[in-house]
């Protein structure tokens, strides 16, 4: 049954993509990509090599003129898992639908917290193994949400996240909200900043100060969380530092993560371009993650190392 619906849905989307809209904003658009490696992982206790899919998704976004002065816009977008043996290999990403003006934009449905969006591109292992949500909180993407971002200040944009106690990760309404400064991309600025807040969003209060630019050919970024389970009041923060930088088609990548009392992370890897949407890449990440046990009535203290080596290839379409 589901099967035939995600058979339904590409086919609808890839045969409305090549009919003409007189009334689009945008040209309805069907984007995804393909990541996949062949990977080893060690989680201290063994090693097993699998051939892994890394967030590959399928999607369709667009938008519709309503007026001179306000659009619709929407996206529909599924994570598939070409790993999962069983072929409902769906899972839903981001699906909103939503406004925008000159009063900025307004989207409603599944979405990424405005905590989530507040990273840019700091995360230099982002879906892999090495991604900075292994250690630190707050990478949430919730059901039933409500974001709204003002427009442009020049290089100042700000946003808020409702996340309505309805959905299944949420004990009470929370809110997500950030400030951001540049170009994630660090095409039309050189350098990108952002601070961001969660107030009991899927069980905690976050605190994230992020910022990444361009140095002498580098590009240098750096993080810092501090975290508070709503539930019992424990604190802890942590930092990432992430470095890229770039020799003719091969970028060169390292990361370093450390978040207080949950272990530290580090990665280093390279992507090579075959072209604009192809490449192929290469990682090592090792992670040391500290674990609690109660023995005999006390709470005892331990460490399990785990590494991740890998090679791929993606391409997006």
């Amino acid at each position: 049954m589901m099967n035939a619906f995600y058979k339904t849905l590409v086919a609808s989307a890839i045969a409305t993509a090549t009919l003409s809209t007189a009334h689009a904003a945008e040209p309805l658009e069907v984007y995804g990509k393909l990541n996949v490696s062949i990977q080893s992982n060690d989680n201290g206790t063994g090693s097993e090599t699998e051939i892994q899919s890394n967030a590959s998704r399928f999607g369709v976004k667009g938008g519709f003129e309503l007026s001179d002065s306000l659009e619709a816009f929407y996206t529909i977008e599924y994570q598939v898992d070409t790993g999962n043996e069983n072929s409902d290999n769906f899972t839903a990403r981001n699906q909103f639908v939503g406004l925008k003006g000159n009063f900025g934009s307004f989207a409603v449905g599944r979405n990424d917290t405005m905590l989530k969006k507040s990273q840019g591109k700091v995360d230099q292992f982002n879906d892999y193994s090495g991604d900075l949500k292994s250690l630190f909180k707050g990478e949430n993407r919730l059901a039933q949400t409500a974001t709204y971002l003002t427009p442009k200040f020049g290089d100042f944009q700000a946003g808020v996240t409702y996340a309505a106690e309805g959905d299944s990760k949420q004990a009470d309404d929370g809110f997500s909200i950030a400030a951001m400064y540049g170009d994630s991309g660090l095409k039309k600025s050189p350098i990108y900043a952002s601070v961001a807040y969660d107030s009991e969003v899927a069980g905690y209060d976050i605190i994230r100060g992020t910022v990444q630019g361009k140095v002498a050919g580098f590009v240098l970024g750096a993080m810092y969380q501090q975290e508070e389970k709503v539930d019992s009041g424990a604190s802890i923060d942590g930092y990432l530092l992430s470095a890229a930088y770039k020799i003719e088609n091969v970028t060169l990548k390292a990361q370093y993560q450390d978040m207080e009392d949950k272990g530290d992370s580090w990665s280093v890897g390279a992507d090579y371009s075959l072209g604009k949407p192809t490449k192929l890449f290469a990682f090592y990440t090792d992670r040391t993650s500290i674990d609690y046990s109660d023995e005999e009535g006390d709470m005892v203290e331990f460490s399990v190392d785990e590494s991740y080596f890998a090679v791929g290839i993606e391409h997006k379409f």
